[in-house]
């Protein structure tokens, strides 16, 4: 005998939510990015407005807003000193030094924390922990570290007979300045380029092994192709960081001795706040606003493009 079953009713799915009105959509986006709009007005726009207003003025920042209108003077003044003209070799310095030095040195670094070493999380833990402190407590214990009297390095150098000045003669200056700024910084970037190369799936590494290729090459053509847009990342933070660089000269040599290791930001320090020549002093922040600017455009419509157009591709292909 044939029992014959009765088919369950399919389920009526509900219906969909009505999409909210576009009026409705737009007042909570609006709502959300209100805070940000205000916040990057008030702490981003305001300045620079203020700061291109006053570089037209004479003006020592007291007795309410500027009246003494001199136009262009003071970038005339600014472009033909000698001080702004060694600054931007100091910054030129800095930044090929960095490029040469601290970067691949903190690539190098990465790679060898990449390797399956006994302690390898303490290594990157005590390499990455300098960039933690702030520029502050670094300088003031660096300067301690490189006094020529009774610091640390010439203690530790007499040993072999040496001894420097450091931080203390004009030609030293910018190299001890730096050794601290690769000290501080490089396990930043280090960080950086474990990251990406963690990114890189190891079944192409494999692959260059399997096929004969020793780790020259497998570094050469496979992983240093791969980190590409990471090493570029890396350089432009680099560099933007160089044009502003304040603290640890600051803290360190003041811009001294003569002069020789002042950057543009401790420039217009002195001349804002020390000989309250603000308008002159905002010239200087323009001018560092400008050189960044640039520097931001051009690096990413010539040298970063195809990875911004990779960005844009992926988020495209995601919605």
């Amino acid at each position: 005998m044939t029992t014959l079953t009765r088919a369950p009713e399919a389920v009526a799915s509900p219906p969909p939510a009505p999409d909210p009105p576009r009026r409705g959509r737009w007042v909570t986006i609006a709502l959300f990015l209100l805070p940000a709009v205000v916040l990057f007005l008030l702490l981003v726009v305001t300045p620079l407005l203020v700061a291109a207003y006053s570089s037209l003025f004479k003006w020592n920042g007291f007795g309410g807003l500027p009246t003494d209108f001199i136009g262009l003077d003071n970038f005339t003044r600014l472009f033909t000193s000698d001080i702004f003209a060694e600054d931007l070799w100091h910054l030129l310095v800095l930044i090929a030094l960095t490029l040469l030095v601290q970067l691949p040195f903190a690539l190098a670094i990465a790679m060898l924390l990449n390797q399956r070493i006994r302690g390898r999380a303490v290594y990157r833990l005590v390499f990455f922990a300098p960039y933690v402190l702030s520029e502050v407590i670094t300088g003031v214990l660096f300067s301690l570290i490189l006094s020529p009297d009774a610091g640390m390095a010439n203690e530790l150098l007499s040993v072999f007979g040496w001894e420097s000045e450091w931080l203390a003669d004009p030609d030293t200056v910018l190299p001890s300045l730096f050794l601290v700024m690769t000290w501080k910084y490089f396990g930043f970037h280090m960080m950086i380029y474990l990251a990406g190369r963690q990114n890189i799936p190891n079944e192409l590494v494999e692959a260059a092994q399997i096929d004969g290729a020793p780790g020259w090459k497998t570094f050469r053509y496979i992983t240093l192709p791969l980190l590409g847009p990471t090493i570029r990342i890396s350089v432009f933070l680099s560099v933007i960081y160089s044009i502003q660089l304040f603290d640890l000269v600051w803290i360190l040599t003041g811009g001294g001795p003569s002069h020789s290791s002042e950057t543009l930001a401790v420039t217009m320090m002195e001349w804002g706040f020390k000989r309250t020549q603000v308008g002159y002093a905002s010239a200087i922040s323009v001018a560092m606003f400008v050189l960044s600017l640039v520097f931001a455009l051009v690096y990413q419509r010539y040298v970063m493009r195809r990875d911004l157009e990779g960005a844009t591709t992926s988020m495209g292909g995601r919605r």
